[in-house]
Parts: structure tokens; C-alpha cells; sequence
């Protein structure tokens, strides 16, 4: 499970538009490089929790395929749910 729910308060201005886990680093968005070395691990199903502008998220990563991965979204309601809730929300899908 990639935990990707968090505004990036820390990374603002970059992040008033753009969700963190897509704020590029060597011209590749963050969750990018954790989906390659995940199926280069092995890895062949990714859950990938988001809030903040996550909508964007699922657009950029699609299905996960061209990353050698199988991605399913588990989409948190307005507010923060937290590490924990996130990953409560998302036990039926693990």
C-alpha cells in the first residue's frame, strides 16, 4: 500500500495544485518511482489511498500497467483520515 492521502503542507506552493505523490523529482512524479522498484521487487498489486486532489492521481497512474503493476484506488472522503484510518479504510481491499 502506497499511503498517498496527505495535503503536503510542507511542500507548498508545489503541492496547491499538485498532489505530492505526483510533485516530480528528475522529471518523474514520486509515486513513479515507488511503483518501478515495487515491480522490480516483485510486487504485483499496489494499493494506493488518496484525498487531496486525488483525482489527479488516478489519471496520471491508470491501471498501473505500464508500471508492471495492478493499482486499486481506495479514495478517502474530505478531511484527513490519518495513516490509520487510511489503512482501515482500505483492509478490504488488502
Amino acid at each position: 500500500m502506497i499511503l498517498s492521502a496527505g495535503r503536503g503542507e510542507r511542500m507548498r506552493p508545489l503541492t496547491d495544485r499538485t498532489p505530492k505523490p505526483l510533485v516530480e523529482v528528475a522529471g518523474v512524479p514520486l509515486i513513479e518511482h515507488h511503483l518501478r522498484k515495487l515491480a522490480a521487487a516483485g510486487v504485483q498489486e499496489v494499493i494506493v489511498n488518496h484525498a487531496h486532489l486525488g483525482e489527479q492521481i488516478e489519471q496520471r497512474l491508470g491501471n498501473g500497467k505500464r508500471f508492471g503493476v495492478s493499482v486499486r484506488y481506495s479514495p478517502e472522503p474530505s478531511g484527513a483520515l490519518e495513516t490509520a484510518g487510511g489503512i482501515v479504510q482500505a483492509l478490504p481491499m488488502l
